[in-house]
C-alpha cells in the first residue's frame, strides 16, 4: 500500500454536487450525487467512494498477504453496504462479505479472514477519527 502521505484535494466548481478529485500523483476521479438528489448521477456518491476504498484496500492486503505466504488465493471479491438493516441508533455500520476463490485450506480462510480485519482502511474506520478543518484563503469583507 502507499508508503507516502497520503493527499486528496476536492473541487466543485461545475455542475450541481459534481466533484473533480485528485492526487499528489496526477490521478483524477470523479464523485456525484444522484439524480434524486440533484445530481447528474455521473460517478459514484461520496458513500460509495468510501465503500470502494474499504473493499479495494481489503482485497489489496489479502492479495499482498497471500502471495508474500505462496497461498494459492486465485480471486477475491469483496462486497460492502453501509448500514444494511437501517440506521443504527448510533454510529454507522458497515457490512463487508468477502469471497475467496483458490484452493485454500480452512486454517488459511481463517487467517485471510483475519488479515482483512488489519488492512489500513479497515483499521482507520474501526478506529477514533478526528478531523481538524480550518477554511483557507481571505475572508469575505463587508463593504
Amino acid at each position: 500500500m502507499s508508503e507516502s502521505i497520503d493527499a486528496v484535494s476536492a473541487r466543485s466548481a461545475g455542475p450541481p454536487y459534481a466533484v473533480t478529485l485528485h492526487d499528489g500523483r496526477g490521478h483524477t476521479w470523479q464523485a456525484d450525487e444522484p439524480s434524486a438528489l440533484g445530481g447528474g448521477d455521473t460517478a459514484p456518491d461520496p458513500v460509495e467512494l468510501l465503500l470502494s476504498s474499504l473493499g479495494a484496500c481489503t482485497a489489496i492486503t489479502l492479495r499482498m498477504y497471500a502471495a508474500r505466504k505462496g497461498w494459492p488465493l486465485a480471486d477475491v471479491q469483496v462486497r460492502l453496504r453501509f448500514n444494511p438493516v437501517g440506521k443504527p441508533a448510533s454510529g454507522s455500520d458497515l457490512e463487508r462479505r468477502i469471497e475467496l476463490s483458490g484452493t485454500l485450506d480452512a486454517a488459511q480462510r481463517e487467517r485471510l479472514l483475519q488479515i482483512a480485519n488489519a488492512c489500513p482502511v479497515h483499521r482507520i474506520l474501526a478506529g477514533e477519527i478526528r478531523i481538524e478543518t480550518a477554511l483557507l484563503g481571505t475572508e469575505a469583507r463587508a463593504p
